[in-house]
């Protein structure tokens, strides 16, 4: 992986909002359209608070996110609510937003439509990752009950995941789709967080599954 360090966190969610900028504006001169995949959370909020003031063609940009949580958008824990309320604001409004959450009562019930809704967007121009203290990514959580059938290289686009670390029931973007990303960054902050990625390269990826991407990722990192 590449290690990015920097001396504060307002530098680092600077820096990574203007480069993702980049990547997107090249993204659409070349392609004339670009898909961005990001995480939910409250780490990459000051990012999507940035991005969502960069003169960007966002009516060519597809935004998704790389995991939900089977809640409806007026759960505080809704990924969807946070990615509108901090990403899809300004003069990113103007994006389009791929869904990965469905009024049905499992995940399960909305799979195949929601991943005929996403099959367009890839591969993901620019992916955004966070990652736990447990080495998790997306919801690729080590012990889930679908986690051996995530990491196959054969995995559909998207699967349901359950984990006793996860809460709710999850919906979650495979492997293959997060490494076959163009452009991955991975964004993380604290001491055990930096602890745990180097960690991670030492271990069997169902251990830590946020290995599927560390050979392709920049990760960014502030104490």
């Amino acid at each position: 992986m590449k290690f990015k360090s920097y001396n504060d966190q307002d530098l680092m969610m600077l820096a990574l909002a203007n480069q993702i900028a980049g990547e997107l504006g090249e993204t659409l001169r070349q392609e004339g359209r670009a898909s961005l995949c990001v995480p939910g959370g409250s780490t990459p909020g000051p990012v999507f608070d940035l991005l969502s003031a960069v003169d960007l063609d966002w009516a060519n940009v597809s935004v998704f996110l790389n995991d939900e949580r089977w809640v409806d958008e007026s759960s505080p824990r809704s990924n969807t609510r946070l990615l509108k309320q901090r990403l899809l604001q300004g003069k990113a409004a103007a994006a389009q937003i791929v869904p990965l959450y469905a009024d049905t009562p499992q995940p399960e019930d909305a799979m195949e439509a929601l991943a005929d809704g996403l099959r367009p967007h890839l591969p993901i121009s620019v992916l955004l990752l966070g990652m736990g203290a447990d080495m998790h990514t997306a919801s690729l959580f080590p012990g889930a009950d679908r986690l051996e059938e995530a990491l196959s290289d054969k995995a559909p686009i998207l699967l349901p995941m359950r984990a006793d670390a996860a809460g709710e029931p999850r919906i979650t973007l495979s492997a293959p789709v997060l490494r076959g990303a163009l452009r991955t960054h991975i964004l993380i902050t604290g001491a055990a967080k930096r602890q745990a990625i180097e960690q991670a390269e030492t271990l069997p990826i169902a251990k830590a599954p946020v290995r599927v991407v560390l050979e392709e990722a920049t990760v960014h990192w502030a104490e």
